[in-house]
């Protein structure tokens, strides 16, 4: 998730370095075993570590096999195995393939203040090819960005895809499962827009304040709904729907950002 702030060119070398990756990294997945669809290795690391959507990341990094165990059993599924899999179960993968790989990045540089202290430049975190999945070496904004939204089309992978930032959705203490990405994903949108610190409807002045998420992801939800303030009216805490009547009349504003490190802070 890489904010309109930071530059969308990659380096000539950033782009060799990919290009080798997943050229090199083709066949990379042999067959295994039937995959684990309840994604337990990472429920076990989501229950472990996530406390009221914080990250305990000191003690992920102490013990991080459970997490590496579950990014090579993904790492292991065939393309052609995974494209033979319903829509539901290869979302809830790659959903879980990003967070679980934003969490292993954050222990390879823990401590840090946010993600946006990892590398160089400007959204470095997010162009590191160390996503592995069908044989192919990816970064976590290609796999955002150029697989789950064009492949899916489903906006509300914008409440469930955590960059380890306070300004983002909430992380589960679980791991998406197909049998109920559905209601998961719904959950997390009435999660995210009950936080009124980055959305609220203040029916007085009419205004539609909103996460940045639907500033940089406009075109997701436009085209699902014929604009932001229409598809996030259905997702709104009671109250708050209630009092939006008319989505077209509404003033959209947007809150600030927060990257801080989504940290569980020890007492």
């Amino acid at each position: 998730m890489i904010s309109p702030e930071c530059p969308r060119v990659f380096s000539i070398v950033s782009k060799l370095i990919l290009s080798f990756a997943v050229l090199s990294a083709a066949g990379f997945a042999e067959a295994a075993g039937p995959f684990d669809q309840s994604h337990a290795r990472f429920a076990r690391v989501l229950g472990a570590v996530v406390q009221d959507a914080r990250v305990d990341y000191a003690k992920l990094k102490a013990s991080p096999a459970e997490l590496d165990g579950y990014l090579q059993d993904v790492a292991a599924v065939p393309a052609a195995e995974f494209a033979r899999w319903p829509e539901a179960d290869r979302l809830a993968l790659l959903i879980n393939l990003y967070n679980a790989q934003t969490l292993r990045l954050i222990i390879d540089h823990y401590p840090l203040a946010s993600i946006r202290s990892i590398g160089m430049l400007p959204g470095a975190a997010w162009r590191e090819p160390v996503v592995r999945q069908g044989g192919l070496i990816m970064t976590l904004d290609h796999l955002e960005n150029k697989v789950i939204r064009v492949q899916f089309r489903e906006p509300r992978i914008h409440f469930a895809l955590v960059c380890a930032a306070v300004g983002c959705p909430p992380l589960r203490a679980e791991p998406y499962v197909g049998a109920r990405l559905n209601d998961q994903l719904d959950d997390q949108a009435r999660r995210f827009l009950g936080a009124k610190e980055k959305n609220r409807f203040d029916p007085a002045t009419g205004t539609l304040n909103l996460s940045p998420i639907f500033k940089w992801y406009a075109e997701d939800f436009t085209a699902a709904a014929g604009s932001v303030a229409a598809y996030v009216k259905a997702f709104l805490p009671e109250a708050q729907r209630q009092a939006l009547s008319d989505p077209a009349k509404v003033k959209v504003t947007y809150t600030d950002y927060d990257w801080a490190l989504n940290e569980l802070k020890r007492r």
